[in-house]
Parts: C-alpha cells; sequence; structure tokens
C-alpha cells in the first residue's frame, strides 16, 4: 500500500476536497433519483396529465446537471490545487452546460406536449407548427446568452444584421420563401396533416403526411412520398377534397330511340328512387331530365348528392344507385342503348338480295 502513502502524503487535500465533491455528487444524484420516483407516483393518482408530462421531460436533465455541476467542481478543485491556468474556464463551461441541459429539458416537455395533444386528436398541423414555432423560440433565447457568454458581443451582432441580413436573405432566398410559405400554411389553413389535395397547376395529388418549415410531405395514391417545397402553395391553386360537404353522382344515361314511349316514366320512377334512397342528400340540389336526342340514344341525366364524403363509401353508393336505374330501364321494358349505325340503300343489287352472286365475277384464288 505504499502507493496509497505517497498519495496521501503528497495530495492529501486534493484528495479529500475530489472525494468530498465525488461524495455529494453521488448523493445528491441518488436522492434525486429516490425523489423522482416518489413524486411520479404521486402525481400518477392526479388528474391531470401535465404534472405527469413536466416530471418525464426534466428527469434525465436533471440527472446530468448533476453530474455537470459535480464535474466541473471537481474539475476546479483540481484546476486550483495544481495553479492550473484553465481555472478561469471552469465557470464558464459549468454555465453552458447547464444552459444546454435546460434548452434540451425544454425541447423533451415541449415534444411531450406535442405528443399529449396528438394522442387528445388536436389538430396535428397546428400542434406541429407551434411545437416547432417553440423550439425555435427556445433556441433562440439559448444562443444569446450563449454568444454573450463567449464574450461575442449581440450588439455587433444586430449592426451587423443590416449588411449580412442582405447577404444572407440574397443566399437563402429559397429558404427563407419556404419559411414564410409554411407560416401562411399555417394561418390560413388551406389543408393539414391527413388531407386530401390536389392541384390542377402541378401534378400534384395526394394525403398529406407532414407540414414542415421547408417542405410539404404528400404521399400520392400509388403510394410514392412527394415533396413539394411550401412556397410552391404560394403561387397555385389547391383542391382540397377532404373538406367536401357532399359529393356529386352525375351520370348520362342512354336508351334505345324505339323506348321513347318509356322514357317519361322511366324519368319519374328514377326521381322517386333517389327521393325515397337513404344516402342521397335531399337538401341538395337533386335533377332526372332528358337532356338530349344522342346518335343512337336518348340521353337523359343524373344529378345529385350523397350524404357521405368517404371516397370508397361515395363509390358503393354510386353503384347501388347506378343498378337501380338499370332496373328501372328494364321494368319498362326498355334497354340501354349502344353504339348503332343505320344504312340506307336506294337500290340493292339482286345478287345480294338472293345471295347468289355469279362465280365468274369473283377471280380465282391461285
Amino acid at each position: 500500500m505504499e502507493w496509497w502513502n505517497d498519495l496521501s502524503s503528497q495530495n492529501y487535500d486534493w484528495f479529500w476536497d475530489v472525494s468530498i465533491a465525488l461524495g455529494i455528487t453521488l448523493v445528491a444524484g441518488l436522492i434525486w433519483r429516490l425523489f423522482r420516483k416518489t413524486l411520479a407516483r404521486l402525481v400518477a393518482g392526479t388528474n391531470t396529465q401535465w404534472d405527469d408530462i413536466v416530471i418525464e421531460a426534466i428527469g434525465i436533465p436533471v440527472n446530468w446537471m448533476i453530474v455537470a455541476v459535480g464535474a466541473t467542481w471537481i474539475a476546479d478543485i483540481t484546476a486550483r490545487h495544481y495553479s492550473s491556468e484553465i481555472v478561469t474556464s471552469i465557470p464558464i463551461v459549468r454555465q453552458l452546460s447547464l444552459i444546454i441541459l435546460v434548452a434540451w429539458a425544454l425541447w423533451r416537455l415541449i415534444s411531450r406536449i406535442e405528443q399529449q395533444q396528438l394522442h387528445r386528436g388536436s389538430d396535428p398541423t397546428t400542434v406541429q407548427m407551434v411545437g416547432k414555432i417553440a423550439k425555435l423560440t427556445v433556441t433562440v433565447l439559448i444562443v444569446l446568452p450563449v454568444f454573450q457568454m463567449l464574450g461575442i458581443s449581440i450588439s455587433g451582432i444586430l449592426a451587423f444584421g443590416g449588411v449580412g441580413g442582405l447577404i444572407v436573405g440574397m443566399a437563402a432566398k429559397d429558404l427563407l420563401a419556404n419559411f414564410f410559405g409554411s407560416l401562411i400554411i399555417y394561418l390560413d389553413r388551406p389543408f393539414r396533416v391527413g388531407d386530401w389535395i390536389r392541384s390542377p397547376d402541378r401534378s400534384i395529388e395526394g394525403t398529406v403526411e407532414h407540414i414542415g418549415f421547408r417542405v410539404t410531405r404528400i404521399r400520392t395514391f400509388d403510394k410514392r412520398p412527394l415533396y413539394v417545397p411550401n412556397s410552391v402553395f404560394t403561387t397555385i391553386t389547391v383542391e382540397n377534397p377532404s373538406r367536401m360537404l357532399n359529393r356529386r353522382i352525375y351520370e348520362t344515361m342512354g336508351v334505345r330511340y324505339q323506348d321513347s314511349r318509356a322514357l317519361d316514366g322511366i324519368i319519374e320512377d328514377v326521381k322517386t328512387m333517389l327521393r325515397n334512397h337513404e344516402e342521397i342528400d335531399k337538401d341538395q340540389t337533386m335533377i332526372v331530365n332528358f337532356n338530349a336526342f344522342g346518335a343512337s340514344s336518348l340521353d337523359f341525366f343524373i344529378y345529385t348528392f350523397t350524404k357521405t364524403t368517404d371516397w370508397v363509401r361515395y363509390h358503393e353508393i354510386k353503384q347501388d344507385v347506378l343498378l337501380k336505374v338499370l332496373n328501372i330501364i328494364h321494368q319498362h321494358g326498355a334497354d340501354c342503348a349502344f353504339p348503332t349505325r343505320t344504312l340506307h340503300l336506294d337500290s340493292v343489287p339482286a345478287e345480294l338480295l338472293t345471295g347468289n352472286v355469279n362465280q365468274a365475277s369473283v377471280p380465282a384464288s391461285s
């Protein structure tokens, strides 16, 4: 044990100071762990979830705060014992560590609140946008004191902001345009996460999956991801079928010309069928009218709206309506027309009428 005696005799004060600092750090960490578990059990029985969110968010960062304070304390003792020049930098390192850990705790708290709001069914677009703005605000408020501690003049940065801002603005023109585009999407709310959107100006159609500061991710109907810069949405027309109040059925049906006497009855029965249909919205426009004399059919059209806006359910209702229209046509002894052409001949050769063709007039096959 000679090495122990040498250590004790040469560095007695340093050794015991470091041991005390290390012991206090370990005890503080143990106390915090026990306090955190006890507090978590207490708040678990409350009606609100906010206390659970706060405890969960700050738990790990506080552990690291205790470690950071203990480590810098030990480093300060060591530097003072050996008269090191870094002793003046240790308080700055401690403060920087605590500031970064506080920012980390706030970021975790914001993320937990986002998850909690999404779980409760809040609008994903609003929750994500507010969360991004809150995290950006925390970052800015943390960066400014960090610059001040490092000896970087904030006033100098702000003074440089005039010329520097112009240079950065020109270099990051597209990035800034996309950022402000995301703000416009949030303020105007033309769509939100989960909406089906399309644009007649661009080949854009699908379900919105994510709205970021730079791009919006859309999942097309063939399951491809489509990334659209947010600035694009400020210059194009966007349709949002997800916000339709109803879905429209607009179809043209044609019956044969020989069934013209049954057409009036067919139209009346179709109107009656639509009025009695449970999935048709009677408060919306409903039209069933003879429309035109077609090339090979008498055309009438159906114009009505379903109660549902669900895409799959809409097609099921549309199928049911069209099949019922077909049954009504058949009930009247009529049928749907198909393209036909009538050929009138002024004179027909006798050979064609009798089916006897002069064999001599037919060239022999070789």
